[in-house]
C-alpha cells in the first residue's frame, strides 16, 4: 500500500510521556499498561493519532532518548506483550499510533557502541564517529547540546567519539551504508507491527558537513557552535529520499522530524510530497523568541508581533507546497499557560485562547499531556527534586561561571525540561492520582486544583474546549485547506487571522494580555456583522472589545 493516504492532515496527536502518564503498578513509573487504562479517555477527547515518546529498552540518562536495543521495550514500562496489547487496543478505537524514531544517536549501551569500542578495526568502529586529538585537545571545538565538549575520550584506542547531547549518547554515523541498512531494518520491524508512524528525533543531524570543521567561538562561550555543520548537513535530503524509498513509502504512515534550525524554506524541502522525505517538520523558531541571545536560558519577554510574523511566515510559505506541525508543548519545552498565558487569575481563559489560536491554523495540532487540562510549570525550590539531565548540566556550569542560585532557578522555573514532565494529574489523591507509590519526579501541588477529574466534573473545563476544536476541525475543511491571512499585524497585544476557502471565512481574535481591549480597526469591525460566533472561551460578548485573554472564532 503506498503512503498516498494524506489522513494525518485531519488528525490531532495527543503526546504521552509515558514516564509520567499513568503508573499501573505503583512502582512510581508510568508504564504501558497505565496507557491502556486511559485509553478511553484519549478517545473522550477525540484525539486520533498518539506520539508515544521512547518506550524502548534504555539505561534512561536521557529518559529513554537514548536507546539500548530498539526492539525491546523498557523493563520499567513493561514488556513486548504489553505494547502489542495498546497497540491492539488503540487500533480498536480507530487511533493509531505514532513511535519516536531515535537514529542520530544510540546508548554507549547498545551492542553496535559496546562492539565499536573493542579495537579501531572492529566492524562496528565506522558505526560512530572517532577521531584523534587535535594539538592535546578535542578533535574540534563543538560544544555538546547538554553542555560541555561534545566529545569524549576514550583511553584504550586513544581516541575521541562524538556526542552531541549526553556523553552516554554517542552519534551513529550515517556515511556507513551497512549502519544504515540496519536502521531500515529496526524500522520496518516496527511497521510491520502495524504502528502508524514516526516522530524522528533530530533527524535533521544525522548528516554531518565532512571533516567536522570547527564551530564559531563566541566571547565568553566555552565552545564552539558547530550546529551549521551538523544541522540540514550536505546529504540530508538524500539521506531521507533514501529512508522513504526503501522504508517508508511501503507503509500508509505519518512521518514527522524534529528539526533544530530549519527554516520555512528548508521545510518546504523537507515536506513538498513529489520530493518523498517527510510529511511534516517540527520548527523550533516560535519557541525561540522569549530567549534573548545566549540560548534558551537566557530569557526575555515575549513580544507578540515577534511571534504573529514567526507563525504567518510558516502559514504562508508551506501553504499549498508542504505541510505545518502545530505545537505549544511538548517533553522539552515548558508549559504553555504559563509561559505565553496567564497560569494564575486567568489560567483557564489563557489555556482556552492559546489553544484557538494554534488550532485553527493549516496543519495538523499536537496536544501534550496535561495541556488539555491546562497544567502549569512547577517551582521546586531544591535542584534535587529536577530530573533533567540538561537542567542539572546547565545549572553546575553556571554555578561555575558565576552565576547565583537564584539566577540559575529562575531560568529553570521558565524553560527546565522537567516543567513538562511533572506527572500526569489524573484527581486529588495524592500525587494527583499518578501512582500509589512515591513518584520518580514529585508532582505538581497544583494536582488538587488542576486534575482530569475536575475538568471532566466541569462542563466549562479546559478539557471540554479542546474536545470542541478537535470536533470542529473535523467537520470545517476551511480548517484543512484555507488560505491563511494576518489581520492586525502591529498589534502588539492581539492576534488576529482570517482563513478563507472558496467564499466560506473565519476570523479568529485572540487576546494575548490581561486588559480589556477594543478592536479599532474600522475595516475589521465593519465585517463584524456579517459573521456570526461560532467559539469563544466567554459568554457571549461583544466582538468589538475582547475582555483578558478572549478569544473569539467568527463563521461567515
Amino acid at each position: 500500500m503506498k503512503n498516498n493516504d494524506n489522513w494525518w492532515k485531519k488528525s490531532v496527536v495527543y503526546q504521552i510521556y509515558p514516564r509520567s502518564f499513568n503508573d499501573s503498578n505503583g512502582d512510581g513509573i508510568g508504564d504501558i499498561q497505565g496507557i491502556i487504562e486511559k485509553l478511553d479517555y484519549l478517545k473522550l477527547l477525540g484525539v486520533d493519532v498518539i506520539w508515544l515518546s521512547p518506550v524502548y529498552d534504555s539505561p534512561n540518562d536521557d529518559n529513554g532518548y537514548d536507546i539500548r536495543n530498539y526492539q525491546k521495550i523498557m523493563n520499567e514500562f513493561g514488556t513486548m506483550a504489553d505494547f502489542d496489547q495498546m497497540l491492539d487496543e488503540l487500533h480498536k478505537r480507530d487511533m493509531k499510533l505514532v513511535m519516536d524514531l531515535v537514529v542520530n544517536h544510540t546508548s554507549d549501551e547498545h551492542e553496535w557502541f559496546v562492539q565499536s569500542k573493542k579495537s579501531k578495526d572492529n566492524p562496528y568502529r565506522d558505526y560512530y564517529f572517532w577521531r584523534e586529538g587535535k594539538d592535546g585537545k578535542e578533535p574540534n571545538n563543538w560544544g555538546s547540546i547538554f553542555s560541555g565538549s561534545a566529545w569524549e575520550y576514550d583511553e584504550p584506542s586513544n581516541e575521541y567519539y562524538l556526542h552531541l547531547f549526553s556523553k552516554k549518547q554517542p552519534d551513529l554515523n550515517w556515511e556507513n551504508p551497512k549502519l544504515r541498512e540496519d536502521v531500515y531494518q529496526m524500522m520496518k520491524y516496527w511497521l510491520d507491527k502495524g504502528i502508524d508512524g514516526f516522530r524522528m528525533d533530530v533527524v535533521n543531524m544525522i548528516s554531518k558537513q565532512p571533516g567536522l570543521p570547527d564551530g564559531v567561538q563566541s566571547e565568553g562561550q566555552l565552545y564552539g557552535d558547530g550546529g551549521q555543520y551538523f544541522m540540514n548537513g550536505p546529504r540530508i535530503h538524500e539521506l531521507l529520499q533514501e529512508m522513504n524509498h526503501e522504508v517508508l513509502s511501503n507503509y500508509p504512515i505519518m512521518t514527522v522530524g524534529e528539526m533544530p534550525g530549519a527554516t520555512p524554506e528548508d521545510a518546504i524541502l523537507y515536506t513538498d510530497p513529489d520530493r518523498k522525505e517527510v510529511n511534516m517538520i517540527f520548527t523550533f523558531e516560535h519557541m525561540d523568541l522569549d530567549s534573548a541571545p545566549g540560548g534558551k536560558w537566557n530569557l526575555k519577554p515575549l513580544n507578540l508581533v515577534e511571534l504573529k510574523e514567526n507563525l504567518t511566515k510558516w502559514q504562508s510559505a508551506l501553504h499549498s507546497k508542504g505541510w505545518n506541525s502545530l505545537y505549544w508543548n511538548n517533553h522539552d519545552q515548558p508549559r504553555i499557560v504559563s509561559r505565553f498565558g496567564d497560569d494564575q487569575k486567568y489560567r483557564v481563559e489563557s489555556a482556552k485562547m492559546l489553544a484557538t489560536c494554534l488550532h485553527f491554523m493549516q496543519g495538523t495540532p499536537y496536544i501534550y499531556q496535561g495541556e488539555e487540562i491546562g497544567m502549569t510549570n512547577v517551582k521546586f525550590d531544591s535542584l534535587e527534586d529536577y530530573r533533567d539531565i540538561e537542567t542539572i548540566n546547565m545549572y553546575n556550569e553556571r554555578m561555575a561561571l558565576g552565576y547565583t542560585h537564584e539566577e540559575i532557578m529562575t531560568s529553570i522555573y521558565a524553560k527546565g525540561r522537567d516543567n513538562a514532565r511533572t506527572p500526569m494529574q489524573w484527581d486529588t489523591s495524592e500525587n494527583g492520582g499518578f501512582t500509589s507509590g512515591i513518584p520518580w519526579i514529585k508532582a505538581n501541588p497544583k494536582y488538587k486544583e488542576i486534575n482530569v477529574k475536575n475538568a471532566l466534573n466541569d462542563s466549562q473545563s479546559i478539557f471540554y474546549f479542546y474536545q470542541k476544536l478537535i470536533a470542529i476541525r473535523k467537520e470545517m475543511d476551511i480548517i484543512i485547506d484555507g488560505d491563511f491571512q494576518l489581520l492586525l499585524k502591529d498589534h502588539p497585544e492581539v492576534f488576529a487571522y482570517e482563513r478563507t476557502r472558496k467564499d466560506e471565512s473565519l476570523i479568529v481574535l485572540c487576546n494575548f494580555s490581561a486588559n480589556e481591549l477594543v478592536i479599532e480597526d474600522e475595516e475589521l469591525a465593519n465585517k463584524f456583522p456579517e459573521y456570526h460566533l461560532l467559539l469563544s472561551n466567554y459568554e457571549a460578548g461583544k466582538t468589538t472589545s475582547l475582555r483578558p485573554y478572549e478569544t473569539v472564532v467568527l463563521k461567515k
